[in-house]
């Protein structure tokens, strides 16, 4: 419901217009819950809400540890089997949808949304069915996110994390689930490999003095975007369709 509300105000506008102001309703919703906590309090403001229950079913509590067969298995151990069930069921109802009637739909709206209007598609309902399938994946992730940590705030929530997943799309490959799939695994686990590599550095250079690794670890990130987005503009591993659109062989001449 609130994907689908936010799609109605923003259905004219398209490219990077439509990216700013989705960032921009984000920033506006998170200022809104932080602020909501009077005259009633609803959110707890900036406090956060604590004492969040763990997902149960019965007697069964997910954040408990149990004992299986002499193994023991933990808490989080049971929050990360049940995340890459729900991730791996979600990749394969993207990979159903791209290659589904609404999937194409999607694909030609993204590309000329006038032509596709002229072929029949109704462009608003497929516009606001995007808006809602979004929301209700990033619902899902907020509602374990909740459960799992048992707290969350507003700092939670901050713009860097959306221009963060924004990346892990743009780089990985847009249009293409694995190279998403890859963006993302690539933007967690390199930023902490860098940071490994930045500070031993750092003391061997700089010595005593005071040098924030994560400034440089950033700056390096950076550079490695933006030499990504120059030489391979389509993504690290884009679809065939996006590949050809941005890579199209020149011909020859007379």
């Amino acid at each position: 419901m609130a994907g689908i509300a936010l799609g109605f105000p923003v259905l004219k506008l398209r490219g990077d217009y439509l990216a700013i102001v989705t960032l921009g309703f984000g920033e506006i919703i998170r200022i809104f819950m932080n602020n909501l906590d009077a005259p009633v309090n609803i959110t707890n403001g900036p406090q956060g809400i604590n004492r969040i229950d763990t997902v149960k079913i019965g007697d069964w509590a997910l954040g408990k540890p149990e004992t299986i067969l002499d193994f023991r298995i933990t808490g989080p151990e049971k929050y990360y089997y049940l995340l890459m069930v729900i991730v791996i069921a979600i990749i394969f109802i993207c990979i159903r949808l791209q290659n589904s009637r609404v999937g194409r739909a999607w694909e030609a709206v993204r590309e000329d949304e006038v032509a596709a209007k002229a072929m029949g598609i109704n462009t608003r309902n497929i516009k606001l069915m995007a808006f809602g399938m979004g929301a209700s994946f990033g619902g899902v992730a907020g509602c374990l996110f909740a459960s799992m940590q048992g707290f969350v705030s507003p700092e939670s929530f901050g713009l860097s994390e959306s221009i963060a997943i924004l990346c892990m799309v743009v780089l990985g490959g847009m249009g293409h689930v694995p190279g998403v799939v890859a963006g993302a695994l690539l933007l967690s686990i390199f930023p902490e490999v860098l940071r490994n590599v930045v500070v031993p550095i750092q003391q061997t250079l700089f010595g005593d003095v005071i040098v924030d690794p994560d400034a440089i670890r950033m700056l390096l990130f950076g550079i490695g975007l933006v030499a990504v987005m120059i030489f391979r503009p389509e993504g690290l591993w884009p679809s065939k369709v996006r590949k050809r659109e941005l890579h199209q062989s020149k011909e020859p001449q007379a």
